[in-house]
């Protein structure tokens, strides 16, 4: 079980929001925490700790008027920390090797191999052909829907898809990719705790990397995801950090794993 570090940046500035307020539409969000400093900032404080896999994610969609202001600070933190750091954040084969050559170690996708509410094959097979397997991380980040099943949601967590998180899906999708990168988007920074039932879905899987995200909020919460996650998943930590005006010191949190 390893802490992987995260930059949200939202409308040119490094922020922590809650997950499901997010909506392209005037590029709102309800915002946990709003930082004084950049990206690149946090890029190097995760550097000098030697903190690795974090990603940066880019949560304006292309259309957005803050988009480049937001793509900027992701490069700029890209550029801070070569190989250290992922990008995400509509990721297309376009422009993924823009990210990779500005020092991702790898790009993060959902959106772009998702249409119409399923996975297109053919497009999920083009980005591992542009990027590669091994630059490649899929985030299946995730809502409940009411027959209590969890699917994939897609366009900063806004549409449902039709495809269901489960063992078998998991499985066959880490073929194509070297990492996932699911977020709870139900309980995203609430710092309400940890969603158990997913987070026992994603231990199913064996020795493969899974980053998991959402409503961790406490030291009792790394416990529960320690023990239904069979200490197989990775864990990300957005609001509930001191960094980001939380009450969990990074440092404890980085000793208790």
């Amino acid at each position: 079980m390893e802490f992987r570090p995260c930059i949200d940046i939202h409308n040119g500035a490094v922020k922590q929001i809650v997950g499901g307020s997010l909506r392209d539409t005037g590029d709102l969000a309800t915002e946990n925490f709003v930082s004084e400093q950049d990206a690149a900032f946090y890029a190097r404080l995760y550097q000098e700790l030697g903190i690795r896999g974090g990603h940066v994610i880019l949560l304006n969609p292309a259309t957005s008027d803050y988009y480049e202001a937001t793509k900027s600070q992701a490069i700029s933190a890209l550029q801070a920390w070569p190989g250290g750091l992922q990008a995400g954040g509509g990721i297309t084969p376009e422009n993924a090797e823009e990210f990779l050559n500005a020092g991702a170690s790898h790009v993060i996708v959902t959106s772009y191999v998702f249409r119409s509410g399923s996975i297109d094959y053919a497009r999920l097979e083009r980005m591992v052909e542009t990027v590669g397997k091994k630059h490649l991380v899929l985030d299946l980040s995730c809502r409940k829907q009411k027959n209590g099943n969890y699917y994939v949601v897609t366009d900063r967590w806004q549409k449902f898809t039709d495809t269901e998180i489960s063992l078998q899906t998991l499985r066959t999708l880490s073929s194509y990719c070297d990492e996932f990168l699911i977020h709870a988007a139900d309980v995203e920074g609430k710092q309400g705790g940890v969603d158990e039932d997913l987070i026992r879905i994603l231990a199913q899987l064996e020795n493969f990397p899974v980053t998991y995200a959402g409503g961790v909020g406490s030291f009792e919460d790394l416990d529960i995801l320690k023990t239904a996650g069979r200490n197989r998943l990775n864990v990300t930590i957005g609001s509930a950090l001191d960094l980001f005006g939380g009450s969990m010191p990074l440092k404890e949190v980085l000793a208790a794993l």
